[in-house]
């Protein structure tokens, strides 16, 4: 095989974006030959390009006219649309989240693990970002020593009523699954657990409904203990504007700052912890050298990431992402949400089917009715968030 042919299986806004540049032939040794919705209105435009059009994707999976798909379906469909996949012998691409809940990621990988021939990743493209990259060189080559705290305030996620209007599925536990942490924040997610590791236990508080007329969390307040005794806060809202995104990392030997597309380092010329113990006067602090890190931005990071995909299809590359650390910020997303829930803090790896269970309730009591309008020529590349 020399060229990989590529479906898409939803044609919502992010599917249409990952159909856009690979028409474009952003991706080497990449065909897109086949797209997929249960609406037809979605596919008009696809029809003159000689692509194959379904209306299922199901029958995509088993039409034989593709040799990997990408799943960009509402979350629920996730998981059965990929594990359709993986017994077709389809290799795999699942957009965020990998599943709507912990539950059902475990369910997908299971199978994934049974069939190691066929690739599968996530699109968790804030991995190619150099700001992302960089920050995890500094943690890899022990540059801020041992870290100790972070912290993540994004409230920059601002959405409109038009917004959660605009999809029956959007902001509603039977649809989604949960709201801003596991639509939005996702790949900050993947990248708290990309460049940190998972905490050891988590409290969270998440007001459900507090700027939208949904059913889902729109506003959280969270807090991390790491297992080595770090600590952590993550706050984040869709109703708060003009918002804020910083993001720090304390270590030993000094501290990292994201902040207004600058990345800032501040070093320490001695350990903390080490000139602590050395010191004889009580208010003397190590030197310290300030850097500015320049960054630039990945250029086409859903193209690159897919790029990747196709290199560890053909060519036995390593993946950028292996599709089952997507479990990793599905279980944050969820384990936030299921501490406020219940009102208690949950230790780390969460029991999956105790939130299943919850989420399922959350569902059978809901009385949420929803009216869907649809937005037209809006601008989805405005919601990306880097």
């Amino acid at each position: 095989m020399n060229t990989v042919r590529l479906g898409i299986i939803g044609m919502g806004n992010i599917g249409r974006h990952h159909a856009a540049y690979l028409l474009e032939g952003k991706v080497q040794r990449c065909e897109l030959v086949a797209v997929c919705s249960t609406s037809p209105q979605k596919l008009e435009a696809y029809k003159t390009k000689g692509l194959g059009i379904f209306d299922s994707g199901e029958k995509l999976v088993r039409s034989g006219e593709v040799d990997a798909v990408i799943v960009a379906t509402p979350h629920y469909q996730h998981t059965s649309l990929g594990i359709a996949a993986l017994e077709a012998g389809l290799h795999l691409m699942v957009e965020k989240p990998i599943s709507a809940h912990k539950a059902d990621a475990e369910r997908l990988i299971a199978v994934a693990q049974k069939h190691l021939s066929a690739k599968f990743s996530g699109m968790f493209q804030l991995r190619v970002e150099p700001r992302y990259q960089k920050i995890e060189k500094l943690i890899r080559n022990g540059d801020l020593g041992e870290v100790v705290r972070m912290s993540w305030l994004i409230t920059d996620w601002f959405r409109t009523e038009a917004y959660y209007a605009s999809g029956g599925w959007r902001a509603t536990w039977r649809g989604e699954g949960g709201g801003v942490l596991l639509n939005q924040c996702l790949h900050n997610l993947d990248v708290l657990a990309w460049l940190l590791g998972l905490p050891g236990r988590v409290r969270g508080f998440c007001q459900l409904g507090r700027y939208h007329n949904i059913e889902v969390e729109d506003d959280v307040t969270a807090y991390f203990e790491y297992p080595n005794g770090a600590t952590g806060v993550f706050v984040t809202s869709t109703g708060e504007t003009p918002g804020t995104n910083r993001f720090e990392i304390a270590g030993t030997r000094g501290k990292v700052v994201l902040e207004n597309n600058k990345l800032t380092f501040t070093r320490n010329e001695m350990d903390m912890l080490e000139w602590s113990r050395a010191a004889k006067v009580g208010f003397s602090k190590p030197n310290v050298w300030n850097v500015e890190i320049p960054i630039d931005n990945a250029p086409t990071p859903h193209a690159t990431l897919m790029q990747n995909f196709i290199e560890a299809i053909l060519d036995g590359a390593p993946l950028l992402v292996p599709g089952e650390e997507g479990l990793h910020s599905v279980e944050l997303a969820n384990v936030m949400l299921y501490s406020s829930l219940i009102g208690q803090t949950v230790e780390l790896p969460m029991d999956g089917a105790a939130f299943e269970k919850k989420l399922q309730q959350l569902i059978a009591e809901s009385k949420f009715e929803k009216k869907v309008v649809e937005i037209r020529d809006d601008d989805f590349t405005k919601s990306f968030n880097r």
